[in-house]
């Protein structure tokens, strides 16, 4: 694909001081759940009414509500290496930077690690790596993913595999397929040309064109659930999320698949690193507030995922606004789990909350954590879970399957204050969520829970 770097500009320039008609002549577009045009979302990112930004953060309220209703799905990263080949400016596991310990797991060290993971309660783990096929290779990549399944703590595994790896060729990206991943997250970082040349200055990475077509080789290689994201503050914000929108459209209109999910990371400073945080691009909180409702309404169907970076209040304001997906008790360096320590991390994590506390920050708030992964093992995805999800009907199989993993969640890993209040919740949940024959599907499957089966599910 291509990203036409003039039009978006001029789509900039174009949108800005649009009428207040205009504005809420969108809005109104967005609350029928269809997806907003280019130049669409250029006009609410220009907008700069307080009051008509307050409506456009309530559309994207409602928005995410009918679509993914209270669900906020969970989830933990598990680095394998900090290994690099490349030189991106504003990464601290950039190959010139000296400062930082370095390592690769071990498949021993791989099992400690998702046995931790295990232990909090995680059922779905982003495996990332930096890119070094020296000390990372494609074959390494699948015995993690086999090492990760394998791992048991008292009937509990891990039920999901999503990757975040570097653009790998088609017999590898079948590979990676055949390992059992779910999803295939890649980010372009940032979609300015002459800003990207600039950041990656040696390494496969800098190969732009490369990065940038990698989706329409994971669609040709079996892979039809992506992840697709930018890391904001290395450019102008609002060029740089049209262009995130270009690159969705593109999937969607070219495969009928959009991206599965749109990551939103920050910036962050990361150790040994001496890029200039202050890249003159910073994204204040209250834009970063508007992009997330503006992605929501720009691409209903869309998960929105917010990382460990952005401290806890934001976070739980942005899940208000849009964001569906969450790390939760995150470590950003290889062995960070079981060995702290002994490898230096990615970024700096801002949100140091257990998975217990968030979960219980999020019960008490109404929201439902889930951890299901019933899409990935029922093969609802691609083109089969974007037609259940553009029409709204994913929730169908979603609440009940979202609900059954809190709830398994919640007798087996839960402290007693975070088991009473999600207890509580669901009670609440279950006449607002489900029908009643789902209802009683649901109290069908507590019974055979409580008679020790796991990883139940519709």
């Amino acid at each position: 694909m291509v990203i036409d770097e003039n039009n978006i500009q001029r789509l900039i320039e174009e949108n800005k001081n649009v009428k207040k008609e205009e504005i809420l002549r969108i809005i109104r577009k967005s609350l029928e759940f269809r997806p907003l045009e280019i130049a669409e979302a250029a006009a609410l990112l220009n907008c700069e009414d307080e009051s008509l930004i307050s409506e456009i953060k309530t559309a994207a309220k409602i928005v995410k509500e009918k679509i993914y209703g209270r669900r906020m799905v969970l989830f933990a990263p598990l680095y394998l290496s900090n290994y690099c080949i490349n030189n991106c400016a504003y990464c601290g596991f950039k190959q010139s930077n000296k400062d930082i310990a370095r390592k690769t797991l071990s498949f021993e060290e791989i099992a400690e690690e998702t046995l931790k993971i295990l232990k909090s309660g995680h059922k779905r783990i982003l495996l990332v790596a930096g890119e070094d096929l020296k000390k990372c290779s494609v074959d390494y990549i699948v015995k993690a993913i086999e090492t990760v399944y394998k791992v048991d703590y008292k009937g509990n595994k891990i039920r999901r595999v999503n990757v975040n790896l570097a653009p790998l060729e088609h017999d590898d990206l079948v590979k990676i397929k055949n390992a059992g991943i779910g999803t295939y997250q890649l980010f372009h970082e940032v979609f300015h040309r002459e800003t990207y040349k600039k950041l990656h200055p040696s390494g496969p990475k800098k190969d732009y064109d490369k990065r940038i077509s990698i989706f329409d080789k994971c669609y040709q290689a079996g892979i039809d659930d992506v992840g697709i994201g930018v890391l904001y503050g290395l450019y102008d914000y609002k060029f740089e999320t049209l262009a995130l929108l270009t690159q969705a459209k593109y999937l969607d209109d070219k495969y009928k698949i959009g991206p599965h999910t749109i990551s939103i990371p920050r910036l962050e400073p990361a150790a040994g690193c001496d890029f200039n945080q202050n890249t003159g691009y910073g994204v204040a909180d209250e834009d970063f507030k508007k992009v997330v409702a503006v992605l929501r309404l720009a691409v209903p169907y869309t998960g929105i995922i917010l990382s460990t970076r952005e401290k806890p209040a934001l976070r739980d304001e942005l899940i208000e606004l849009g964001v569906s997906q969450l790390s939760a008790g995150s470590k950003t360096e290889p062995g960070g789990y079981s060995k702290p320590q002994q490898a230096t991390g990615q970024f700096v994590v801002s949100d140091e909350r257990s998975l217990d506390e968030i979960i219980s920050a999020l019960a008490n708030k109404g929201f439902l954590p889930s951890f299901c992964t019933s899409c990935y093992r029922s093969l609802r995805t691609g083109e089969s879970f974007m037609a259940l999800s553009k029409t709204g009907h994913i929730h169908e199989f979603c609440d009940i399957n979202g609900l059954l993993t809190f709830y398994e969640y919640l007798i087996d890993f839960a402290s007693p204050e975070t088991k009473e209040a999600g207890m509580l919740l669901i009670e609440k949940l279950k006449p607002e969520l489900l029908s009643a024959e789902q209802i009683q599907k649901f109290d069908a499957f507590v019974k055979k829970f409580k008679a020790g089966d796991r990883d139940l599910y519709v």
